[in-house]
């Protein structure tokens, strides 16, 4: 951990105000949820009088005039809760929406959670979409689940991409801090990909190829990944899959080596992708597997995820009568930066084979390792796997609008069965022409793109740790990634994961937008990832911003503490004391 502060080890919210924490719920929040009581109790009177006419007429319409009215109240009253709850919030009297994040590598992400912006345009959009999905008739059970889920996952990135932040056009737009995408090496890729090189077209990219992609770059995919992960032999194009995302190639692996209803174990905190896929199609379970941020004797280090941990989360999840069938992993990681020792990913690997699981690990991040004392060992550099046939690897160039993932696998049944998947999720003829131009082109990558890419990742990591230590801020402190995953915890009171949300909501007041610990399945409150890999003047912009959010949310406090102490004063002059 760098930079340590006592802060790190006090418990949250004992250093401050407890105003916060002691208030009634305002009249006419309470005077709305008992109209929407009797509302609904009507409604639900209604709606069975009008099964038992059903019992004797066949009902021509789906819903009468009637319900329709009611639903209609329904929903105003709804909406008048929201708008009543965003215009007074406080930090014990707010509209809770669910946690998720966007994080684009080639599919969407990077922590924009789900919360309204701040706006009355956007709010009045907001209540209008929540309007319709009460009373739309177009949308089946599952239409109106995935649609809350979409609207809930990528609100504020929709936001976010209507209203980015521009040097000169746009000085007030949004900037993103929480997307996991490098925009340091654009002007590169820029460059690369227009070079004659990369304009051919022929027939064959313009008709279907194999679903697993054409041959060509399956052969380059596997040349790369034998030169690049250190493999000890050449690894089998036969074996390699590419698909439109890393995020597609880890939905189709859970599809095909789990049912559903069945499990997969997912160490917590990680990529939140996983989870909305999981929910959208796979309808497999990730069972988290909680790390914590305290060093122990058996834990030395910062969320240290031990064979023991793994161990018991999966006897817990077999003792609640799950089936677990597999292991996803992240290494690097994401969100924590922290990259696995070669002993760590044996331990991982045998856990695995003793207990029969498939081991799902991402490597996109392989090479946004910066820092040379941390070394990053691929898997498929290991002379001999545990289990090869259950042991599967996805990896990414990194470039998030090319669309392109990759997996590579040892079992032949695996790599057909995700290779289904191209029907549906393959990509372009013409793109898999141009990224393997990209990855055939070894003077390139190794002189020009690596090299720069490491140096830009140091500076803008060294930028932004330093502006963290000025502000007292601990964090962990890695060699590899896109990001910093920092601690918090000192501007909530209480420690709750509602006081993260409101400061997460503080950052988008000021147009910043993060990624908070709770999108990652983070059992602790208040941490936060922070992604570094932008231009230069978007981050200082971005630490001006960050350091005036926090500055608000502790003059709140301030504020709170005169208010409750006059509050504590009134009852005393009152008495004559």
């Amino acid at each position: 951990m760098s930079h340590q502060s006592d802060t790190l080890h006090k418990p949250c919210g004992q250093t401050k105000g407890q105003g916060l924490r002691n208030q009634s719920p305002h009249p006419q929040v309470m005077e709305l949820i008992l109209r929407l009581r009797q509302t609904i109790e009507d409604y639900i009177t209604q709606l069975e009088t009008r099964h038992l006419q059903q019992d004797r007429e066949p009902e021509k319409q789906g819903h009468s005039q009637a319900t329709r009215e009611q639903e209609a109240i329904l929903v105003h009253l709804m909406c008048q809760v929201v708008n009543l709850l965003h215009s007074r919030a406080t930090s014990s009297l707010e509209l809770q929406l669910p946690l998720h994040s966007p994080d684009i590598r080639g599919d969407v992400g990077g922590g924009q959670l789900a919360q309204s912006p701040r706006g009355p345009d956007q709010l009045s959009h907001q209540l209008s979409d929540l309007e319709t999905a009460f009373i739309s008739y177009d949308l089946s059970n599952r239409g109106i689940d995935i649609s809350a889920l979409y609207h809930s996952t990528f609100q504020d990135f929709v936001a976010y991409q209507r209203d980015k932040y521009h040097g000169g056009k746009n000085t007030w737009g949004f900037i993103n801090l929480g997307i996991n995408e490098n925009k340091l090496c654009v002007d590169l890729m820029t460059e690369r990909l227009s070079r004659s090189d990369m304009n051919y077209i022929d027939d064959d990219l313009l008709q279907y190829s194999d679903w697993k992609g054409h041959a060509f770059l399956q052969e380059e995919v596997a040349r790369f990944l034998t030169n690049y992960s250190k493999a000890p032999a050449q690894l089998d194009p036969e074996n390699v899959v590419v698909l439109n995302s890393c995020l597609s190639v880890f939905l189709a692996l859970t599809m095909v080596v789990s049912d559903p209803g069945e499990a997969i174990l997912a160490p917590t905190p990680f990529y939140p992708g996983f989870t909305f896929a999981s929910r959208l199609y796979s309808k497999v379970e990730l069972i988290h597997v909680h790390l914590d941020s305290e060093v122990t004797e058996a834990a030395t280090c910062h969320f240290q995820l031990t064979v023991g941990k793994l161990e018991k989360a999966l006897l817990d999840a077999r003792l609640k009568g799950r089936k677990v069938k597999g292991l996803v992993l992240i290494n690097p990681n994401n969100p924590l930066g922290d990259i696995y020792s070669r002993d760590s990913l044996n331990e991982y690997l045998e856990f695995a084979k003793r207990y029969n699981l498939h081991v799902i690990i991402d490597e996109i991040s392989m090479l946004s390792v910066f820092d040379e004392p941390f070394p990053f060992h691929s898997v498929l550099s290991m002379e001999s796997l545990p289990d090869p046939k259950r042991t599967h690897v996805i990896w990414g160039f990194g470039i998030s609008g090319f669309r392109f993932g990759a997996l590579y696998t040892n079992s032949k049944d695996v790599a057909s069965a995700v290779g289904a998947f191209g029907f549906l999720h393959g990509i372009s003829g013409i793109t898999q022409h141009k990224m393997c131009r990209l990855l055939q082109d070894r003077e390139w990558i190794d002189n020009v793109y690596v090299p720069t890419n490491r140096s830009r990742l140091q500076e803008a990591h060294r930028f932004i740790t330093n502006q963290l230590k000025a502000l007292g801020i601990p964090f962990l402190n890695r060699g590899s990634g896109l990001y910093v995953w920092m601690n918090l915890k000192k501007y909530l009171d209480p420690c709750t994961f509602e006081e993260e949300l409101l400061l997460y909501r503080r950052f988008l007041d000021h147009k910043l937008l993060l990624s908070p610990g709770k999108a990652y399945m983070c059992k602790e409150p208040g941490w936060f990832r922070l992604t570094f890999s932008d231009k230069p003047l978007h981050l200082k912009v971005a630490m001006h911003r960050f350091c005036q959010a926090v500055g608000a949310q502790q003059q709140h406090w301030l504020e709170k503490q005169v208010e409750d102490a006059l509050k504590e004063e009134v009852p005393s002059l009152s008495s004559g004391r």
